[in-house]
This record gives structure tokens, C-alpha cells and sequence, in this order.
């Protein structure tokens, strides 16, 4: 299973389990297996570095799995669950977002902002009726 250009996870290494799917469907749901979940253990991965075994089990524990009970046909559950595991993974390893640093207007930011405020007040005085004194 390809997860990305720096992790390749055998097949060998996958541990799949069939069951049969929960809902309506009939005599098909009650006797056909097509209840699909991958397991992978991260922790026994030989084909996984140090840092990256210990990203993925910081954020997904010593196990990852995925299951699908999508579609009726089981091989298109075990498609749907590899291509679910595959995202965790890679959305596992991706580096955390960069910290926002705040940052102020600078002061002719500011200034210039002031300035089109006070225009604009004017053009709005400006559209309206003169005063009437009594």
C-alpha cells in the first residue's frame, strides 16, 4: 500500500478481518461477509523510521485501522478501506501547521486608513440636506 513517496506499507504487514455487514439487506447481508477492516500494527512495522513510527503513534496509537461497510461487494469495501487507511496515515505524518505569528499595520497602514475614513465621512456630509435653522 503506497501511502507516500517515503512509506510503503507491504501487504504482509496488513491484517484484514470480514464480517458481515449490519442493516437491511436481506438473506445477501445476512450470509455474505462484506464488512471489511484493515489493521496495521505500527509499533512491529519494520518498514517505518524512527521519527515517522514515532509521529504515527503519537497521533494514532500503536494500531491504525480503517473499515468499510460501504458497498455490497466486498472487494469494493477493501478498496474503500485501504484508500482509508492510506489517508490516515498520510494525514498522520504531515507536519503540524506553522504557528501564526500576529502582526501589526504599520503606522502609514494606519494613517492611510484614517485618511479614507475621513474622506468618506465628508462625501457622506455632503449628500446631505442643508440644515434649516428656525
Amino acid at each position: 500500500m503506497f501511502v507516500n513517496h517515503s512509506l510503503v506499507v507491504p501487504d504482509s504487514e496488513l491484517e484484514w478481518r470480514f464480517t458481515s455487514s449490519g442493516g437491511p439487506g436481506g438473506q445477501h447481508a445476512n450470509k455474505a461477509a462484506t464488512r471489511v477492516e484493515v489493521v496495521w500494527n505500527i509499533a512491529g512495522s519494520a518498514v517505518v523510521g524512527d521519527r515517522q513510527r514515532e509521529r504515527l503513534i503519537r497521533r494514532l496509537g500503536t494500531t491504525a485501522r480503517a473499515s468499510a461497510d460501504d458497498h455490497r461487494s466486498q472487494y469494493r469495501n477493501r478498496t474503500e478501506a485501504i484508500d482509508r487507511l492510506g489517508a490516515q496515515l498520510r494525514a498522520a505524518l504531515a507536519p503540524p501547521p506553522k504557528k501564526r505569528r500576529p502582526t501589526r499595520p504599520t503606522k502609514g497602514a494606519q494613517r492611510r486608513r484614517l485618511e479614507q475614513k475621513r474622506r468618506r465621512k465628508q462625501v457622506k456630509k455632503l449628500r446631505r440636506s442643508p440644515a434649516v435653522d428656525d
